[in-house]
């Protein structure tokens, strides 16, 4: 019979415009966060007044985006390997390897030269603490992929190498991918490891299993249950053709999932969803239900609704540039609100100035220089890029 790891996806997509939509919220969500931190240590009381709610909903979901972040990638990396090789029993690790070091290290060795300069020029916000080992080791953490450990055994890093937790849980995870999939009982094993991985999350994530604080917030178990739900929808939907009358129940049931944890956390944090870590199992569970339908439907938006989401999904589609680039602007456009005075009617201001140079830094990055450099390395190793491969 053939399994899972033998199915080869029947779409042919190039972009969903529902995952793009999916890593543009998420990505919002990270850019009000960093914003609304930064308002905080400057002790700038602008949440006066408004509903308690509201302000958890738009500033406080920069975990919860970091979440959608993972499901979408684990869908779209096991979306593309079945693309690419047809079956994940023959996926090439040495390709594997290459594919996502194109696409990952020329903007990660760019920014960390980047942020040694200005370390060892001495710019404030920028300068790596003894604390946390120095600059040295905060390199060998970046590179190493344990930023997220070194963060949660000693302290946190400045805000632009902080945001690099993420990478190394990700990256973690499809350091080993490929081999478990071509070499651990040609693949028999990955769906298991992969529920296995479901069902611990919550765990690493609750408070009762896990007493350190950032590491409930950066582990690499708490994080990879995500993009195992992603890996386990691209498996699922290669194999199953939902009916329509599927679809719309679950375009519908994952979009109100969604909302309870991005829209009403204050109640999910009530009920002990939070405490136990199954707010977030619960996010990713409704997000793979949309990415489901997304690609199932091939959806995209209409002439009209694509020119009003145009922003968001473009942010999207260039949500690992922005997201390495963004603590730039954070900072920098801070700077110049502190030097204003810290004007409380031009935190909103503050807010979209910030979300739209992020969008904007992140395409000429993208347009520039990251996207040239994975053309040109996957050109130098013979790898066809596939559009739907930029993760």
């Amino acid at each position: 019979m053939l399994s899972a790891l033998d199915a080869s996806p029947a779409q042919n997509w190039t972009r969903l415009d529902g995952v793009d939509l999916l890593r543009g919220l998420a990505i919002f969500f990270v850019l009000m966060n960093h914003v609304n931190m930064q308002l905080l240590f400057a002790h700038v009381p602008y949440t006066k007044g408004l509903p308690l709610q509201l302000v958890y909903s738009l500033v406080w979901n920069g975990q919860l985006g970091v979440q959608i972040f993972f499901a979408v990638s684990g869908f779209l990396i096991t979306s593309t390997t079945l693309r690419r090789w047809g079956s994940l029993l023959q996926i090439s690790v040495a390709g594997f390897y290459r594919i996502r070091f194109a696409r990952i290290a020329p903007l990660l060795l760019l920014l960390l030269a980047v942020l040694s300069s200005l370390h060892l020029a001495g710019v404030e916000h920028f300068v790596v603490s003894q604390e946390t080992g120095g600059l040295g080791r905060a390199l060998l953490a970046a590179l190493t992929f344990h930023v997220n450990y070194l963060e949660a055994s000693r302290n946190y890093l400045p805000g632009n190498w902080d945001i690099l937790w993420s990478l190394s849980v990700e990256e973690t995870f499809y350091l080993f991918f490929p081999l478990i999939c071509r070499f651990l009982g040609r693949g028999k094993f990955l769906v298991p490891l992969l529920l296995a991985f479901v069902v611990i999350g919550p765990f690493a994530r609750s408070v009762a299993f896990n007493h350190n604080e950032v590491w409930r917030e950066y582990s690499y178990l708490g994080g990879m249950d995500a993009i195992a739900l992603g890996c386990l929808t691209a498996l699922l939907i290669a194999r199953v053709r939902f009916s329509r009358a599927t679809l719309w129940a679950l375009g519908i049931a994952g979009t109100a999932t969604m909302s309870l944890t991005l829209f009403f956390s204050l109640y999910v944090y009530q009920w002990g969803l939070g405490r136990n870590g199954l707010s977030m199992t619960i996010l990713t569970v409704g997000a793979c239900m949309v990415i489901a339908v997304a690609a199932q439907t091939e959806w995209r938006a209409s002439n009209l609704l694509s020119l009003v989401l145009a922003p968001i999904l473009r942010m999207g589609q260039r949500s690992y540039e922005v997201y390495l680039t963004h603590m730039f602007i954070v900072l920098g456009v801070f700077q110049i609100f502190l030097a204003m005075g810290k004007p409380l009617r031009l935190v909103p201001v503050l807010f979209l100035t910030v979300i739209v140079l992020a969008g904007l830094l992140g395409e000429l990055v993208a347009r520039f220089y990251s996207e040239p450099m994975n053309r040109r390395l996957r050109k130098h190793r013979g790898l066809k890029t596939l559009s739907a491969e930029r993760v």
